[in-house]
This record gives C-alpha cells, sequence and structure tokens, in this order.
C-alpha cells in the first residue's frame, strides 16, 4: 500500500473517531500516527488532512448538506461524511491533489470503509461538488477573513 494512501486511511481513522467520540483531536491523531508508524512526511500530511478538514468543517458540511439534501449530515454514516469532508478539503480547499485523485481516493476509502452503496454515494457527491471546486474555496477565504475580524 502506498505511504499516502495509508496517510489518508490513518487521517480518516482520526476523523472518523473524533466525529464518534468527541475526543481531543490531537491525541486521538497522534495515537494513530503511533500505531502505524508513517514516514515524517505522510504522518505530517495525515495531520494536515485533520486540522483541515477540522478547521474548515462548518464551510465543507454546508456544501455536503447542498449537494446531498436527501441525507442531513447528521443521518450520514460517519465514515461517508469525513471521507466526504476529505476529500473536499483536498481539491478544493487545500488545492494540491488534483480532483481525479482526490475523488479516486476518496472512493477507495469508501470501498475499504463504507457500506456497499458508500463508493456511488461518495462518488455522486464529489462529482456534484467538483463543480463548485471556486465556491467552496471562496467561502473558505470568506471565513478565514471573517475570523480575523473577530474579537
Amino acid at each position: 500500500m502506498k505511504a499516502r494512501h495509508q496517510a489518508r486511511i490513518v487521517a480518516l481513522q482520526a476523523l472518523y473517531e473524533i466525529d464518534c467520540t468527541h475526543h481531543a483531536p490531537a491525541v486521538v491523531l497522534e495515537q494513530r500516527l503511533t500505531e502505524v508508524r508513517l514516514p515524517k512526511a505522510y504522518a505530517a500530511f495525515s495531520r494536515h488532512l485533520v486540522n483541515g478538514v477540522l478547521k474548515y468543517q462548518p464551510v465543507l458540511d454546508t456544501f455536503i448538506h447542498r449537494h446531498a439534501p436527501e441525507w442531513p449530515l447528521e443521518q450520514m454514516a460517519y465514515i461517508d461524511r469525513n471521507i466526504l469532508r476529505m476529500a473536499i478539503f483536498e481539491f478544493a480547499v487545500d488545492g494540491h491533489t488534483p480532483v481525479k485523485v482526490a475523488i479516486n481516493e476518496a472512493v477507495e476509502l469508501a470501498k475499504t470503509f463504507g457500506s456497499d452503496s458508500a463508493p456511488r454515494f461518495v462518488n455522486g457527491v464529489l462529482g456534484a461538488l467538483v463543480e463548485h471546486k471556486e465556491a467552496i474555496a471562496q467561502a473558505v477565504r470568506a471565513a478565514e477573513k471573517e475570523k480575523r475580524w473577530t474579537f
């Protein structure tokens, strides 16, 4: 298994646990990284994914809700919503991962960790969101700007 894919698995497992249990993100992630022992660069990538998803989760969730209205986030499987959050963060917010790679990785994670219908669901939602990549990035920038002016 490629190290970058393994780093995504670690990030997804951490996000899943954080979402389900509300344990401290830093503790959860470091525990996962201790168990897996990724090379430093890939451990940093896992941290980047987890921190990015958590930082921008309200924006990511808004776009997921808009493009999967028949599946409210609170009714969506924990694993599915975290796969979606991570992929959207990668292709729309971070921008260092090509869209096709982010979607393919998300579908592979859904095949491994989700239900039988998860890969199709993840692919469909992400496919719809690709068209809104710039809007997501703009929403993140607006949220960042808003935070700077909050006292």
